[in-house]
């Protein structure tokens, strides 16, 4: 299976990535993508770029050496309740991509419920596309309550390549995405891979989730990113079926 779209990257505008984002785009060509999405650190996470950046997104062309461009942002699950570090009116006019995740200066770690309420709230925002990287042991989660609840609300599940990499400060990734696919293939819950790429280098390299997938023997057809189409449609289905919810 080739992964078309990497759906999780930083530029140097986040504060601890080098790359620019022709630099990234570059990269996800020579790499064979045909789509790149660029999703900055939200306000909170130290020395990332505050909400005027994601305000003036929409100056900065869709596509670059021939792969299309979606611009979004990271944004911080900040309590146990699940409160985003981002304004509701910036994330639905300007952004094309939500992704939301927990990062340790953002968020004071709680129990197991407290820390799956998080993720779930999270999961239940129509805002909210993509759970980036719920996957560290540092961060306990019961992964049965988080799988149930993407699969009621179409939200999609990551696979990081970045936090399979030993160099990752996350803890117990690989057997926690081992439990979390395993539980995704019975319950039929599609999920998305990302290389939470800082650097330009990182862009579109899909190592080691390529052999969890293998390993796991994990049905091509539940990773949505095989396909700009799948993955488009996906997050289109998602947010109508979540506009209606709330209306």
């Amino acid at each position: 299976m080739k992964i078309k779209t990497d759906t999780h990257s930083h530029t140097i505008a986040s504060g601890h990535a080098y790359s620019t984002i022709r630099e990234m785009a570059k990269a996800g060509a020579e790499a064979g993508l045909e789509m790149l999405a660029i999703t900055e650190h939200a306000p909170m996470m130290p020395e990332t770029c505050g909400r005027f950046y994601f305000s003036n997104l929409g100056i900065i062309p869709r596509k670059m050496y021939g792969i299309d461009l979606m611009f979004g942002s990271e944004i911080n699950i900040i309590d146990h309740d699940g409160t985003l570090s981002m304004e509701e009116k910036i994330i639905e006019k300007t952004l094309d991509i939500r992704i939301a995740g927990i990062h340790l200066p953002c968020y004071e770690v709680g129990t197991v419920t407290q820390n799956t309420n998080a993720y779930v709230k999270a999961i239940e925002n129509p805002m909210i596309d993509i759970i980036s990287h719920p996957d560290d042991s540092r961060i306990p989660i019961d992964y049965e309550t988080i799988v149930d609840a993407a699969k009621e609300n179409h939200t999609l599940l990551e696979i990081n390549n970045s936090s399979l990499d030993s160099l990752s400060s996350r803890v117990g990734a690989w057997q926690n995405l081992q439990i979390m696919l395993q539980m995704c293939e019975e319950k039929k819950v599609p999920v998305v891979a990302g290389t939470d790429a800082h650097f330009s280098s990182a862009v579109g390299v899909f190592d080691h989730v390529e052999v969890l997938l293998q390993e796991m023997n994990f049905p091509e057809e539940l990773v949505v990113n095989r396909s700009v189409d799948v993955l488009k449609q996906e997050i289109l289905q998602h947010r109508e079926i979540r506009k209606i919810g709330r209306d």
